[in-house]
């Protein structure tokens, strides 16, 4: 197996051969959306812009709708923001979600037609790995997300790390990739308290390593991208 590390947002090449895509975002679209199906969403729809939401919105009319700007503020006129603490108090039993984030969601659509797509963050890696096992790819990227001119991205590193660790038959210590969560660049943010959008609840939810056993493949639907939970039963 060839496991190649691509950073989104230094992705020049259009095209690609991967047999199977993880795109990863830990802080927070991929961990939002694992804690919206652990609240009982029975789907989740990702689209790249607030007037796909919109669009959306009319055809699933019973749809939360999930959404942050860059930099991590809810997207005026969406239910909730980009936020598992927000999504885990909720009762979402049997509602479909409509995602919409700066980084996750758009490497998703990036790499739309990739054979085999998943989304991805730390609280479902262990699942995550083990769907890729039982695919076995030929040839599979690490797409993280995080990485921009002012975060150095090592909370989605570290579950890439993950990964590729557990792919070649490696060690992982969860509790040290839980710290690298913190003590990105970005987790220092909410660990500073000075931005109401970037709560310390997120972080901590963000940072429990195999909180959850399944994965979360990404598929295409009637309506577009579709993101389900794949229960592990290894």
């Amino acid at each position: 197996m060839q496991i190649f590390r691509v950073s989104l947002n230094r992705l020049m090449q259009e095209s690609h051969d991967f047999d199977a895509v993880v795109a990863i975002d830990v802080l927070r679209s991929f961990s939002t959306a694992a804690y919206a199906f652990a609240a009982g969403a029975s789907e989740i729809h990702p689209v790249g812009t607030a007037a796909e939401a919109e669009l959306l919105l009319d055809l699933l009319p019973d749809a939360l709708t999930v959404g942050a700007l860059p930099g991590g503020r809810p997207m005026p006129g969406f239910d909730l923001g980009n936020s598992p603490a927000g999504v885990q108090e909720l009762n979402l039993a049997g509602r479909p979600v409509i995602l919409s984030t700066a980084a996750g969601v758009q490497a998703l659509l990036r790499f739309r037609n990739a054979p085999r797509l998943f989304a991805a963050s730390l609280v479902c890696a262990g699942a995550t790995l083990r769907a890729l096992r039982a695919v076995a790819p030929k040839r599979v990227a690490l797409i993280t997300t995080g990485e921009w001119i002012d975060r150095d991205g090592d909370e989605d590193i570290a579950c890439a790390d993950y990964l590729a660790s557990g792919l070649q038959g490696e060690p992982i210590d969860g509790d040290a990739l839980a710290r690298r969560v913190r003590d990105s660049d970005f987790g220092r943010r909410f660990v500073a308290g000075t931005d109401p959008a970037l709560p310390l609840a997120d972080l901590e939810l963000c940072a429990l390593v195999d909180r959850f056993d399944f994965a979360m493949p990404v598929t295409r639907g009637r309506h577009g991208l579709v993101m389900r939970a794949l229960p592990d039963h290894s």
